[in-house]
C-alpha cells in the first residue's frame, strides 16, 4: 500500500510517486493486463442497463480480439477512430482495441447533428466511424449517410445494432465486427509465432508508449467552437493517480459512470480512475436520474461524480426519496460553482463529498478539496494542488511566448499548471497549442483566479471577463450573488455586451425556480445590497423552469447566452434604451448636482456621456475637455446657443460643433 503525506487534507502525490510506485500503470490497456494477470475473475464493468458483467480477463482478452481485427483492417498506430456511441459495453472494448495498438479514439457527443459531427472528423480525418442504427430516439443511419457522403477519409463504418436490424450499405455490423475479432484472436493465438497477425500485433503494441496520445476529447465548446484536445496515456494515468488518492477510490470503490462518452468527465475521471485501481465501474449507456439512483441502490455503488444540474435533476424526482442510497460514501461535482443549499443537499446524499478544477487539456482534475471538508471549507475555495502537477498564477503570455511572471498570493491572474498532466495539444491546430502552452511548458487553462491559504478561488473564464467603464468583472462574482436569492433562483448566468457609454454593459439571465415567483425589481434591489454600483446587471432576463441555456454537458452556455444578450440589446436599442438608460440602471456613473446628461453625438461618446451646465454660461476654469483638445484647447459647451467656444482663442467655434465631454 502505498503512503502519500497529506497538506492542508489534500494527499500530496509527486512525480516520485507516480515513476516508482505506479510504474506498472502509465498505458491504459497496460492497467487492464495487469488487473487480468492479478485478479481476472475480478468485475472490472457492470451494465446497469444489459445487466452483463466483464471480469478483468474477459475485459483484456476482447480488446485484444478488436485489436487484431483493427489491425487486419488496415489501422496503424497514429490513425483516429471516432464514434457516436453511447456508453455500451462494447464501446469501451473498442475504446480500449484502440488504445492497444496505437489508434487514438475520439468520442463524439451522441446529439450532434450531421454538420457538426462531419466538421469534428474532419479535424482528426478519422479513419474509422462507430454509429448507432436505428433507435427510439433516431435513426442514425442517416447521419452516417451524411459521413459516408461527405467524409471521403472514412474508410471503414462499424453500426452498433440489434442483429436482425438492416446495416447501412457499405458498413459493417459490430456483432460481426466482434465474432469475426474473436474468431482472428483463436486463430493467431493456435498459430503462435507462426501467425503473422500476432507477430504484428506483439510488435504494436511493444511500440506503444506513455507518452503517445492515445484520446481525443472535444472542448465543451463554452467559449468559441470545440476542439479536438489530444491526451496521451502518461496524462491520464497521472490524473488517475492524483483523483484516485484525492478522494479514497484506491480500494473497495465501485464507482457509477453516468456521464456522456465524450466528455472527460466520464472517460478520465468516472471510467479509467477506479479501472486505475482495480476497483469497479457501473455503466449506464446514457444518463437518466431515475435510471442513477436505481443504479446507486442495485448495485451499491459508493462513489460517483456529476456536474450540479444533474444532482439537481435527481433530487427533483417526486420518488427520490424512495431509493436506498446508504451505500453512498462520497459524491464527486465539478464544471461550475455551486451554493450553499447545494452543497447542504449534497451533503445530505453522500457523507463525503468534493470538487475542485478540472478541464480536458489537464486529463481531468488538477485542484482537489479535502476528502473531510465541510460545505464550509468547499465554499471557500476549490481545492489544493498537487506537487506533481503544480499551479501558479501568471500574468498573460507574452509575445514570445513564454509564460507571464507568476503574481503574488492573493493577486487575481490566469491560473496555470506545469507537468504530466498538461495534454499533447489541439489536433492539427497548432496556432490554438500555442495560446495555450507556453514555450517553457506552462499550461494557460483560460482560466482566472487566485491562490491563497485556503486553496484556489476561481475568478471566471478569461474570454468572458466583463469591463463596464475601464473596471474588470468576473461574470462568477456576480452569478454567485444572484444566485443566493436559492428559494426563487435556479441558474444565472452574466455577459458583457457592447455599450457605447460604457464600454461594456452586465446582461444578466436568472432562471426561476419551478413554482417561484421572481421580479426584476428583487434581483436589482438584491444586486444593490450585495455588489458594488459598477457590478450590478444593466439589464435582467427573466427564464422560465428548465430553458436556461447549457451546453452539451450541461453547464452554462455562454456562447449562446452572449448571442441572446446581444439580440436583447439591439431590442432594447430599438425601444431606445440600454445605451442610454438612466442612472437608476448604472448608479456607478452619478449624475453631479446641477448637470444633466448629454447624449448629443460625439467621438468620445463610447467612453463617457457628456454633462452639461443646467444654467450659467461656461468660463475657462469649466473642468471640461475635448478630444480635440490638442488643435482647439480646452472646449468648452454652452447650452443655450449650442455654440462650442475654445477657452483658450475665446472664439466661437459652433460650426464645427466640436462636443465636449467631461475631464
Amino acid at each position: 500500500m502505498v503512503e502519500i503525506a497529506k497538506r492542508d487534507g489534500v494527499p500530496q502525490c509527486t512525480l516520485d510517486n507516480f515513476e516508482r510506485d505506479f510504474a506498472d500503470r502509465h498505458l491504459l490497456h497496460g492497467i487492464v493486463a495487469k488487473w487480468a494477470k492479478e485478479t481476472p475473475q475480478d468485475l472490472a464493468v457492470i451494465n446497469a442497463d444489459t445487466k452483463v458483467t466483464v471480469t478483468w480477463e474477459r475485459f483484456d482478452k476482447a480488446t485484444t480480439a478488436m485489436a487484431m481485427k483493427l489491425l487486419d483492417m488496415g489501422f496503424v498506430k497514429g490513425d483516429y477512430f471516432a464514434t457516436s456511441l453511447p456508453l455500451l459495453t462494447e464501446h469501451l472494448f473498442l475504446e480500449y482495441a484502440c488504445f492497444k495498438i496505437g489508434v487514438r479514439f475520439v468520442p463524439l457527443d451522441l446529439r450532434l447533428k450531421p454538420p457538426e459531427v462531419i466538421r469534428s472528423l474532419s479535424l482528426v480525418h478519422a479513419k474509422g466511424y462507430g454509429f448507432l442504427g436505428k433507435t427510439d430516439a433516431a435513426d442514425f443511419r442517416e447521419l452516417a449517410k451524411a459521413v459516408r457522403a461527405n467524409c471521403p477519409f472514412v474508410e471503414h463504418l462499424i453500426q452498433f445494432s440489434p442483429p436482425e436490424q438492416d446495416v447501412l450499405d457499405g458498413a459493417k455490423a459490430a456483432f460481426e465486427f466482434a465474432a469475426e475479432a474473436a474468431q482472428l484472436a483463436v486463430n493467431a493465438f493456435s498459430a503462435g509465432e507462426g501467425s503473422p497477425l500476432m507477430k504484428k500485433y506483439v510488435e504494436v503494441v511493444g511500440s506503444i508508449g506513455e507518452d503517445d496520445g492515445c484520446l481525443v476529447i472535444f472542448t465543451t465548446g463554452s467559449t468559441g467552437y470545440p476542439k479536438p484536445a489530444l491526451l496521451s496515456h502518461r496524462n491520464i494515468t497521472c490524473q488517475n493517480m492524483c483523483l484516485g488518492e484525492a478522494f479514497d477510490m484506491t480500494k473497495n470503490a465501485r464507482m457509477l459512470v453516468n456521464l456522456p462518452p465524450s466528455h472527460v468527465g466520464c472517460q478520465t475521471e468516472q471510467l479509467m480512475t477506479p479501472l486505475f485501481f482495480g476497483q469497479t465501474v457501473v455503466i449506464l449507456h446514457i444518463f437518466d436520474a431515475e435510471k442513477s439512483l436505481k443504479a446507486i441502490q442495485d448495485y451499491r455503488v459508493n462513489c460517483f461524480g456529476q456536474i450540479p444540474a444533474l444532482f439537481n435533476m435527481e433530487w427533483m424526482l417526486p420518488n427520490y426519496g424512495d431509493f436506498d442510497l446508504d451505500s453512498l460514501r462520497f459524491a464527486l461535482y465539478g464544471g461550475q460553482q455551486v451554493s450553499r443549499q447545494f452543497l447542504e443537499k449534497l451533503s445530505a446524499m453522500a457523507p463525503g463529498f468534493g470538487t475542485g478544477l478540472g478541464l480536458t487539456e489537464t486529463a481531468g482534475f488538477a485542484t482537489y478539496s479535502p476528502l473531510d471538508g465541510t460545505v464550509d471549507d468547499i465554499l471557500a475555495g476549490i481545492g489544493y494542488d498537487m506537487p506533481v502537477y503544480p499551479m501558479s498564477i501568471r500574468g498573460p503570455m507574452k509575445e514570445d511566448g513564454s509564460a507571464g511572471d507568476e503574481l503574488r498570493e492573493g493577486e487575481t491572474g490566469n491560473i496555470c499548471f506545469k507537468g504530466p498532466q498538461t495534454f499533447l495539444g489541439y489536433v492539427n491546430d497548432p496556432d490554438a497549442t500555442a495560446r495555450t502552452i507556453s514555450v517553457d511548458g506552462y499550461l494557460y487553462t483560460g482560466d482566472l483566479g487566485f491562490k491563497d491559504a485556503k486553496g484556489l478561488h476561481f475568478a471566471g473564464r478569461q474570454k468572458w471577463v466583463i469591463k463596464p467603464k475601464g473596471y474588470q468583472v468576473f461574470p462568477a462574482q456576480v452569478e454567485e450573488q444572484l444566485a443566493e436569492l436559492e428559494d426563487k433562483v435556479g441558474m444565472v448566468g452574466v455577459v458583457g455586451v457592447e455599450h457605447d457609454v460604457f464600454s461594456e454593459g452586465i446582461v444578466a439571465f436568472v432562471e426561476k425556480k419551478a413554482g417561484a415567483e421572481l421580479t426584476v425589481e428583487e434581483l436589482q434591489a438584491h444586486a444593490k445590497e450585495t455588489l458594488a454600483s459598477y457590478m450590478r446587471p444593466g439589464h435582467y432576463v427573466l427564464v422560465e423552469p428548465g430553458e436556461f441555456p447549457l451546453n452539451r454537458v450541461a453547464k452554462t452556455d455562454y456562447v449562446t447566452l452572449s448571442e441572446m444578450a446581444k439580440a436583447e440589446v439591439e431590442r432594447l436599442r430599438a425601444a431606445g434604451g440600454w445605451d442610454r438608460q438612466s442612472e437608476r440602471t448604472f448608479p456607478f456613473m452619478r449624475q453631479p448636482r446641477g448637470l444633466r446628461w448629454s447624449w448629443r453625438s460625439c467621438p468620445a461618446r463610447r467612453r463617457r456621456p457628456a454633462l452639461l451646465p443646467l444654467t450659467g454660461r461656461p468660463t475657462a476654469s469649466t473642468p471640461w475637455s475635448c478630444p480635440q483638445r490638442t488643435a482647439l484647447g480646452a472646449c468648452v459647451f454652452r447650452p443655450r446657443s449650442r455654440a462650442c467656444c475654445n477657452t483658450t482663442a475665446r472664439t466661437p467655434a459652433g460650426a464645427g460643433k466640436t462636443p465636449c465631454v467631461p475631464g
